[in-house]
């Protein structure tokens, strides 16, 4: 049975999971804050062991009261490259959103960038340098 990458919590489940190895309760409190709702159990332990059926994740025999905690095979490791190759396009246009362009230097900036009112206008620059200098130049 294939994977699907059917929602955001999937999306990122896997993505957590290729930045480090995670237990399940880890998974859920970390999509939940990032995501800013509440995460169930039912929502990553089936997918956890949707993956583990797929050979994508294993985890170690955990001693007594410890977590199991999941890493990915190098074939999910591919898995993972391939979903995001997948979704690259729509991730691009995300990230899009997000980003400003300096009106001194035009450099791309990612989220507010520095941004200062000048002639009752807000200007986004790159750095307080930027600011300085166009404010020189005119």
């Amino acid at each position: 049975m294939a994977v699907k990458i059917t929602n955001m919590v999937k999306f990122y489940t896997i993505l957590l999971l290729n930045s480090r190895p995670m237990h399940g309760y880890e998974i859920i409190m970390e999509i939940g804050d990032k995501l800013g709702r509440k995460i169930s159990a039912g929502q990553i332990y089936p997918f956890l062991q949707s993956l583990e059926k797929n050979r994508y994740i294993v985890h170690g025999t955990p001693k007594a009261r410890e977590k199991k905690q999941y890493r990915l095979t190098p074939a999910g490791r591919k898995f993972v490259l391939d979903v995001i190759e997948k979704f690259g396009g729509v991730l691009d246009s995300l990230i899009e959103t997000k980003v400003r362009v300096c009106v001194h230097c035009r450099a791309r900036v990612l989220g507010l960038g520095h941004v200062e009112k000048i002639k009752g206008a807000s200007l986004v620059f790159c750095c307080p340098y930027c600011a300085a200098s166009y404010k020189k130049s005119g």
